[in-house]
């Protein structure tokens, strides 16, 4: 998932046809690491150029940004020199992660000048810099002075020079016996030989060279054969071809409806992988990268809950072991009573003294020997069984009990941690803090007032309301099915939203999503619409993971929810079982 040099060609590519002869019309600068540039000609495009450390793009947009009222310095000295200008010619040097843009203005004399601007995306070295047509830097969004980096200063008055490239070598420019040399001479995997030998190559696109090469990527690269070496070379250059032709696919790769991978050519590795492919490779940037800040977001914005949560599931963990622990204890009480029968019946030989009565345990037909009290007589040692006996009977019946109900807080809580991983809104997250503020688990908070509107829950009383909707999705066949995302989506699902012949599935024994299929008239569910559904109830649960898992399913109208229940708990004695994989893969999500 590298923003790569070959990623970058593809971006240029796209530019050279929609910015050059285009004027600056508007900069601005959005943030520290920013710039949000207005390009006017053949049409109006708006580009975003981030030398975030994290996450340093270039890509065309469509959306706007909101800019600060007093522009930083940077973005005033941008709109001194190249405000207006326009733009000649936009490469990439060396096949490096930089792209130039040149900038054609006229000085204060009317002179004609050529300015660079420059974004290198390097990581926490990444950068906007400001070259003027001597090589001078002018300013940058970020300076670099000597105690920060003694290979490289990135100052105002300094001669820009490129970042050091190593001894990697253009991959547009690499003769056979180059790669030759700078390959298979390295003591490291064939893979990482590649990457580390070709500029703008990243791990990905190494390993697709292995693999359209049959060559194992972990293999050392000095012990290849010449035939493997052949066929990674050959490989290498149908990558070199298609980047040289600008035959970019610009992909995204998903598993699970899921992006794992994306690039701008082809990897056959990932065939088996759901592919989403773009014109744009900007549209394919901004939709991989903002569903990716999404999930951060997401991710930030739950870390409280999740903190909160796992401290109580832990702490309610420790206390079920605990009256586990206490309940096993009991398991003897039995004996005790018999103990106190045996005695009554046989005690009548027995004297005060006595330390064991041998008899015959007419329970089990075989001879026992029951410690006595010296001290006390036979009828006390009886009354003594039958008192232990009773205290163990109270407390088994007393933990029972006990040991119910903490499992299903436990349970309780394993469904909210689950809800919390599937999350991918913050409506959803509204729905489940407002669940733990009304299970007595968190607190309520103006925050969430005010993200409820203030509005009246159906008891009349202000409160959250829930905003987040069931996911929906269409069989194979035509059906409709929902999935619950968290407890109070379960709730709303099953018992409002579902009738009672339409079918409900569930993982068995583990926390997970209720899932509906809604029936037509009298027709029965064809048997792909019960493994699609089944699928989703394996997805949307705590075994998502695993490469199967038991899905419970029935009719809605055998559930139960039984009376001051958790939200999503239900109970049903009537069921049918099945194996389902994990995967949301072909389907139809409306």
């Amino acid at each position: 998932m590298a923003f790569d040099g070959i990623m970058i060609s593809s971006i240029v590519h796209e530019l050279k046809g929609k910015i050059v002869d285009g004027r600056m019309s508007k900069i601005q600068q959005t943030d520290d690491n920013e710039l949000f540039l207005t390009i006017k000609g053949r049409e109006n495009v708006k580009l975003i150029i981030t030398a975030d450390a994290s996450l340093p793009l270039i890509y065309l947009t469509e959306e706007s940004k909101n800019a600060p009222l007093t522009a930083p310095n940077f973005c005033m000295l941008l709109r001194k020199y190249i405000g207006n200008g326009r733009i000649v010619d936009i490469v990439q040097p060396g096949f490096e992660r930089i792209v130039e843009i040149i900038i054609e203005h006229r000085n204060e004399m009317g002179d004609i000048e050529k300015k660079r601007l420059i974004a290198e995306f390097m990581g926490r070295h990444s950068n906007i810099i400001l070259v003027d047509s001597d090589n001078r830097i002018l300013d940058s969004i970020k300076r670099i002075p000597s105690d920060v980096s003694s290979v490289r200063e990135v100052l105002p008055g300094r001669e820009y020079t490129y970042p050091p490239a190593g001894d990697k070598k253009n991959p547009l420019e690499i003769s056979e016996s180059e790669f030759y040399e700078n390959v298979f001479s390295k003591n490291v995997n064939i893979s990482k030989a590649i990457y580390t030998s070709v500029n703008g190559f990243s791990p990905v696109v190494a390993e697709e060279i292995c693999y359209e090469a049959n060559v194992e990527p972990r293999k050392d690269s000095s012990s290849l054969s010449d035939d493997e070496k052949n066929n990674v070379f050959n490989a290498f250059k149908n990558v070199r071809d298609n980047i040289s032709n600008d035959s970019f696919v610009n992909e995204i790769y998903l598993s699970n409806g899921m992006p794992k991978e994306f690039s701008a050519v082809r990897l056959s590795m990932y065939s088996d992988y759901e592919v989403r492919g773009y014109e744009s490779p900007s549209k394919l940037t901004f939709d991989y990268y903002n569903e990716k800040a999404a999930k951060n977001r997401i991710s930030t914005r739950s870390a409280d809950l999740r903190h909160l949560v796992a401290n109580a599931v832990e702490r309610v963990s420790k206390k079920y072991d605990l009256q586990l622990q206490q309940l096993k204890d009991t398991d003897d009480r039995d004996k005790y009573k018999v103990y106190g029968e045996l005695i009554n019946t046989y005690g009548y030989n027995l004297q005060k003294g006595d330390k064991i009565l041998k008899c015959l345990n007419y329970y089990e037909d075989k001879e026992i020997e029951i410690p006595l009290d010296e001290n006390l007589t036979p009828s006390e040692n009886s009354v003594k069984y039958f008192s232990k006996y009773n205290k163990k009977k109270r407390t088994f019946e007393a933990l029972t009990i006990l040991t119910d109900e903490t499992k299903g807080e436990l349970m309780y809580l394993q469904s909210v941690q689950a809800s919390l991983m599937m999350a991918e809104s913050e409506d959803e997250l509204i729905d489940i803090r407002t669940e733990l503020v009304e299970s007595g688990y968190a607190k309520g908070d103006n925050r969430m007032k005010k993200l409820s509107g203030g509005k009246k829950n159906k008891g009349g009383q202000k409160g959250i309301i829930q905003k987040s909707k069931p996911l929906h999705f269409i069989s194979s066949d035509g059906y409709d099915m929902y999935v619950g995302r968290n407890n109070i989506q379960n709730d709303e699902l099953t018992f409002k939203i579902a009738s009672g012949n339409d079918m409900w599935f569930h993982s068995k024994n583990m926390p997970g999503s209720h899932v509906i299929v809604k029936k037509k008239s009298e027709a029965e569910i064809p048997d792909r619409t019960y493994e699609e559904a089944g699928r989703l109830a394996a997805y949307y649960s705590s075994g998502k993971d695993a490469p199967k898992v038991e899905i419970d399913y029935t009719e809605r109208k055998n559930l139960k929810k039984p009376p001051k229940a958790n939200l999503g708990y239900v109970i049903y004695h009537t069921n049918y079982s099945m194996m389902a994989e994990p995967s949301i893969d072909g389907l139809t999500q409306v």
